[in-house]
């Protein structure tokens, strides 16, 4: 079983556009989500799928310099960029993380897919946000996903809301509701206890969010490139100031 993980990103995001190419320590957002990702140890391959359009080739000229595989797909429909990803690179378990999150875990990343593949009906596992009091902060995990009900879901789910937000035909992580249990059980983790801290928020969706994730990068990446959530938690508990 190929587990990859594909990381979905754009120029033209609706909320921050270009947030993908903004600067974090002289590398942009994107770059230093790759270099985290590369650490994690139960994937295949790093998949980057991105528009295919023009808006989108900076993006891609960057990319190609990090020793990672590009996709270029739809823009909008998320579930055909993520289903012609997966099949052009035989994918048969698919991790799934937005490029807006600054902070990705490795070791919670490999912990979430080896339980994915523990299960004998796995359906949807994520510990990317909260599911069901498990705990996590927003941003550290991923989803995962076997190839075959990313299939199903493309071909029952029409709605462009579905189509363009993945997780939506399987999960609301707003309501804490399965799209349909028997069809796709839902399946988290219990995130330690040492960092169960469901109340932080560690992905880019606004320009404030750019600024917070900006001085947690300028503070911890020059003491430890290697910084984890501990250290995120240290640092906004006992050093971060909201101006």
């Amino acid at each position: 079983m190929k587990v990859d993980l594909i990381l979905q990103a754009r120029i033209g995001s609706k909320r921050l556009p270009g947030k993908t190419l903004l600067p974090l320590v002289g590398e942009p957002l994107i770059g230093r989500i790759i270099e985290r990702v590369k650490r994690v140890r139960n994937i295949s391959e790093i998949i980057v799928a991105i528009p295919d359009n023009s808006q989108n080739v900076e993006l891609k000229n960057y990319l190609s310099k990090l020793n990672v595989s590009v996709f270029c797909g739809p823009e909008d429909d998320l579930v055909e960029r993520y289903y012609m990803a997966a099949k052009e690179y035989h994918t048969d378990i698919i991790c799934r993380l937005p490029a807006d999150n600054a902070t990705p875990e490795a070791g919670e990343i490999d912990r979430i897919i080896n339980f994915h593949k523990s299960l004998s009906n796995p359906g949807f596992s994520s510990n990317l946000a909260e599911i069901y009091s498990s705990g996590y902060p927003d941003g550290i995990g991923v989803e995962v996903f076997d190839f075959s009900i990313l299939c199903d879901a493309r071909k029952k789910f029409k709605n462009p809301m579905k189509r363009e937000h993945v997780h939506l035909n399987f999960f609301d992580y707003k309501t804490q509701k399965a799209v349909d249990n028997n069809w796709c059980p839902i399946n988290t983790i219990k995130c330690p206890i040492e960092f169960r801290r469901p109340d932080l928020v560690l992905d880019i969706n606004t320009y404030e969010d750019y600024l917070y994730i900006s001085q947690l990068y300028q503070y911890l990446y020059p003491k430890n490139t290697y910084f984890n959530i501990l250290d995120i938690i240290e640092w906004h508990d006992t050093i971060y100031k909201k101006d």
